[in-house]
């Protein structure tokens, strides 16, 4: 198999992989919270090739060497956690995050994180209604027990009542007589590691096996010095933007068949090279 061929085949395994990440970004383009990702590229080893002397003559300045390449390979997939649009919706347990930070939940026994605040109210089979994800997990804060000090919990909404979200995540829960009661603080975890966060189901993101949850991440204290408050009655909308995911998911079209025609070509040389007789 010549050099040709192999150079293309390469390639055109590098551009499909390209190709399914761009179709990805582009399916959830309105994915509330989502963040795109991007593929970046490596070269494969290069072969050094010498001219052979006879082919020095005087004067003449073609280079005395060539590289002869053997095409690329996709080197990573990482995530853009840049933050997307915020879109008003009106809906009270809609909330939206400013700034580098993540909502907690409680998801197969450990914790896992979501940029996608659409959450809505839960029961359990005890009967209390939750604060959860529209899968139903746990939206994980702060709350105190019963001797006062705070704790992981649950946002749990007496019967009736409305809740009310400030932007440092402190939930307020209000009765239909105007009674207000706080049910606690939504935890938030400013990511500092972001290479090390895998994504999972559901458009949330799990900490790396083997990497220390607390390395990765640490609770945030929203504030105006940092950035970070919650804001309610908001959804982040996907940070993806569909024209530039369609023209560079029309570049790579175009690189693909550019391959797919070289190692077409390739292949009918190495025919008609068969075919030859002395």
């Amino acid at each position: 198999m010549n050099s040709s061929m192999i150079n293309a085949m390469t390639s055109l395994g590098s551009l499909q992989q390209k190709l399914d990440v761009l179709a990805d970004n582009i399916a959830n383009s309105n994915t509330v919270g989502y963040k795109r990702k991007e593929a970046s590229f490596a070269d494969l080893l290069d072969t050094a090739y010498k001219q052979p002397d006879p082919f020095m003559k005087p004067g003449r300045m073609t280079p005395s060497g060539f590289n002869q390449g053997w095409g690329t390979r996709l080197a990573s997939i990482q995530t853009n956690y840049e933050q997307g649009p915020l879109k008003e919706t009106g809906v009270d347990t809609d909330l939206a995050i400013e700034g580098n930070a993540m909502f907690q939940v409680e998801a197969g026994g450990g914790h896992a994180y979501t940029r996608s605040g659409a959450f809505q109210l839960t029961s359990l089979a005890n009967g209390d209604t939750i604060l959860a994800t529209e899968q139903g997990y746990p939206v994980v804060a702060q709350v105190r027990d019963t001797d006062g000090k705070l704790i992981d919990g649950r946002i749990v909404v007496p019967p009736n009542y409305k809740i009310q979200v400030a932007a440092d995540g402190t939930v307020t829960g209000e009765s239909p007589d105007g009674e207000q009661e706080e049910l606690g603080r939504i935890k938030l975890m400013q990511v500092n590691r972001p290479s090390a966060l895998s994504e999972a189901a559901d458009n949330m993101y799990v900490v790396e096996p083997g990497m220390n949850e607390n390395d990765v991440l640490q609770q945030a204290e929203p504030s105006a010095d940092n950035g970070i408050a919650v804001r309610q009655r908001y959804l982040e909308q996907s940070n993806v933007d569909l024209s530039n995911e369609v023209t560079e998911l029309i570049n790579v079209q175009r690189a693909y068949q550019l391959a797919a025609r070289a190692l077409s070509s390739s292949d009918t040389m190495m025919g008609l090279a068969n075919n030859m007789r002395a």
